[in-house]
């Protein structure tokens, strides 16, 4: 049976519907980016010119708020996807229909994937949006100097990415939500920590190095998809469900 679009739409809008139904997602899809976005806004305009290095380094704090968003939304929203479907007793009704564990994954990661990147995208243009009205004279071009406008638009979907399978691996071998979620989160957490390092200026920052480690996290959220699609046993989670 080839791969299938059709199919991964119908997990996707399956999954959609689900989130809608639950509080905890929707508690995690609003509190989560009201609270980083507010210590994003206290940050920015908290910022006054000095000298370069301590200006770059609390813009780099501000925008680092704004990347744990697409870091700890998917890890909790799919750290829940599959052991959370086995506790309400949905997953077995799942697997057992003529869809491929890739589509299967791919669908989940993708109901993830979408909203999170959106919200992470919005609320950054909102960032630059309050930046230009009402922060410091000099903060805006500061942001503009150096490579945080590209670290946070090429960085925002990877990290995203990555937490996403972290996430679905931990679900799928879990039998505890709460566990699951936690160490989704850990999981989560090592490529945020390049990234921080980069804005610090930690590690020298240029366009080539962002480039270079982009395509490095984009090479490892594919072989993600693939690696948890290989360890992705059907058989085992149907019959724990019945457990």
């Amino acid at each position: 049976m080839s791969f299938s679009w059709t199919r991964v739409e119908a997990i996707f809008r399956k999954e959609l519907r689900d989130y809608r139904r639950n509080r905890f997602v929707i508690f995690t899809m609003s509190a989560l980016p009201l609270l980083f976005i507010v210590l994003t806004m206290i940050q920015l305009f908290a910022i006054n010119t000095g000298s370069s290095a301590k200006l770059n380094d609390r813009i780099g704090i501000s925008m680092l708020y704004l990347l744990i968003i697409p870091t700890m939304v998917p890890s909790a929203l799919t750290a829940y996807s599959v052991v959370g479907e086995r506790e309400q007793g949905t997953l077995e009704a799942v697997l057992i229909t003529p869809v491929r564990s890739e589509e299967f994954l791919v669908g989940k990661a993708l109901a993830a994937f979408t909203p999170t990147v959106l919200i992470a995208y919005a609320l950054f243009g909102l960032f630059l949006g309050a930046a230009e009205l009402f922060a410091h004279p000099g903060v805006l071009s500061a942001i503009f100097e150096r490579s945080h406008v590209l670290v946070q638009l090429l960085f925002t979907p990877l990290l995203a990415g990555w937490s996403i399978w972290m996430g679905i691996a931990i679900s799928a071998r879990s039998t505890d939500v709460r566990a699951a979620q936690q160490l989704a989160v850990f999981a989560s957490l090592p490529p945020l920590g390049v990234v921080a390092l980069l804005s610090f200026d930690v590690i020298p920052a240029s366009v080539a190095l962002a480039l270079g480690l982009a395509a490095a996290l984009l090479v490892l959220d594919g072989f993600g998809w693939r690696a948890v699609a290989a360890i992705f046993d059907r058989e085992r989670l149907i019959t724990g469900s019945r457990d």
